[in-house]
């Protein structure tokens, strides 16, 4: 009986991924605005790329001139770029005006809340409320803040807002403030969404596993952790022992097989987002997101710490407290 189940659930995926690759899309791309946040790198720099290609009307946020430049060597003269830290809130409401002043009546057709940071991932007991503060102030306010400014020209528009989150909204994977933002990304996801609704808005939330972007560097990571080994108390040294935070990158490089290499993964889910005439919901990008976090997420507790506790480093003294 189980495996009839299954094989009934596996076919509904199927059937449900085709349908949705055989939708029928939206026409006059050539006259639509979409606006997409941290194109500096990564999903968001592909994905200007992309859609500049496809013909939309790009406006690129980019957090540094340098970005803004390479971006316009690589793009059309439809794209424009616009420099903006989405956590200083008048820079959010100047550039807001000013992708206002350049869309006109036609509004906004795609938002596409993509910058965010990871910030310091390390165990709980190790940080600080300030370690907590940079993603939660840009992965999570700072999107809240420029889809509150742009809403009423996408409303205007009756367009999209796709929000990327994270398979980190759905399953906490380690201590810091990233996995925390993303899982109120997707409350303010799914509370935007049915507020939209009766203005003809359609609001998505991607969720991509592990990619290999600037963003999740181990490199970067591993030193941000030791910086903060440096800080920590004696006894909270011996509870972990010498050695660990090595211990920790023997553990991350036996996943490198399950990190994905290619970003149009993502890019594609935002197409399809802003395009189709009946775009999903949410889309997981990424196999591991398919098939290991995302059915991980709906798994009982006892089994998602069973498999995940697996996936941890050896305290030394655990109970030397």
């Amino acid at each position: 009986m189980f495996l009839w189940v299954l094989a009934l659930l596996v076919l509904c995926g199927f059937l449900w991924n085709y349908a949705g690759k055989r939708q029928p899309e939206i026409a006059d791309i050539a006259d639509k605005y979409i606006f997409i946040t941290g194109c500096d790198s990564g999903f968001g720099n592909l994905a200007a790329r992309t859609f500049d290609k496809k013909g939309f009307r790009v406006i690129a946020a980019c957090l540094t001139d340098a970005g803004s430049t390479a971006l316009k060597a690589e793009t059309s003269e439809r794209l424009h770029t616009v420099l903006l830290d989405v956590t200083d809130p008048e820079n959010v409401k100047r550039t807001a005006q000013w992708v206002k002043d350049h869309v006109g009546e036609k509004g906004l057709w795609g938002l596409v809340n993509n910058a965010g940071v990871l910030g310091v991932l390390a165990p709980t007991d190790w940080l600080t409320v300030k370690d907590y503060r940079e993603p939660v102030e840009v992965n999570l306010f700072g999107l809240i803040d420029v889809t509150l400014n742009m809403l009423p020209l996408v409303k205007k528009a009756r367009g999209r807002v796709i929000n990327v989150s994270s398979i980190g909204g759905r399953l906490a994977f380690g201590g810091g403030g990233y996995t925390p933002s993303k899982y109120a990304v997707e409350a303010f996801n799914d509370s935007l969404r049915r507020d939209m609704k009766a203005f003809g808005v359609h609001v998505c939330c991607i969720e991509p596993g592990l990619f290999k972007t600037g963003l999740s560097d181990p490199v970067k990571a591993a030193e941000k952790k030791f910086a903060i080994w440096k800080d920590l108390s004696p006894d909270i040294k011996h509870q972990y022992g010498e050695g660990y935070i090595e211990k920790c990158m023997d553990k991350l490089r036996g996943t490198v097989s399950f990190v994905n290499m290619d970003l149009s993964l993502v890019v594609e889910c935002m197409d399809h987002a802003l395009t189709s005439l009946f775009p999903k919901t949410r889309y997981a990008a990424g196999k591991d997101a398919k098939t290991f976090w995302i059915p991980l997420s709906h798994m009982p507790t006892v089994l998602q710490d069973f498999l995940l506790l697996k996936q941890k480093v050896e305290l030394a003294n655990p109970k030397a407290v």
